[in-house]
């Protein structure tokens, strides 16, 4: 079995605060849509988020690890540019969903760049496969909300 080393405690702690990252940038789409559907969408997708950051804090400490708390520089600069295209954009819900599409798809490939990772214990990796492939499921769901207007 790998071990768990302290390399990999920073990587899941980095995917951690992008989890909380997303979770937030979720909340604030979801306020800023009047649209029923993809309101519901973004709170779920904020609701999923939070349960994968519960996930990942008790993989990391039941490692011993430390969790590192807070924003990361990107997620507060996401959200505040997804804040200036509900303000301005003409079509902010499609706006949105782009903005979301671009967002979950650098999710997959954090995911995927950890999941590289040869020395990922056989519990982490479990996680964060079942993890990516909801993100990549809700890609899906999100691409369908697109011909929303």
């Amino acid at each position: 079995m790998s071990t768990y080393t302290e390399e990999v405690g920073e990587k899941l702690n980095e995917l951690l605060e992008k989890t909380y990252d997303a979770e937030k940038g979720f909340k604030k789409a979801a306020e800023n849509t009047e649209n029923v559907q993809l309101k519901s969408f973004f709170e779920a997708k904020a609701k999923q988020r939070y349960d994968f950051g519960h996930e990942l804090k008790a993989e990391i400490m039941s490692f011993g690890q430390e969790i590192d708390k807070g924003d990361s520089i990107t997620g507060k600069a996401h959200r505040a540019w997804m804040d200036v295209k509900a303000l301005f954009s003409l079509d902010n819900a499609e706006s949105m969903l782009e903005e979301a599409i671009r967002g979950e798809k650098a999710a997959i490939e954090e995911y995927e760049e950890v999941l590289g990772d040869t020395s990922l214990p056989s519990t982490t990796a479990t996680i964060l496969k079942s993890q990516k492939e909801a993100i990549k499921s809700g890609l899906s769901n999100i691409k369908m909300l697109e011909d929303i207007r």
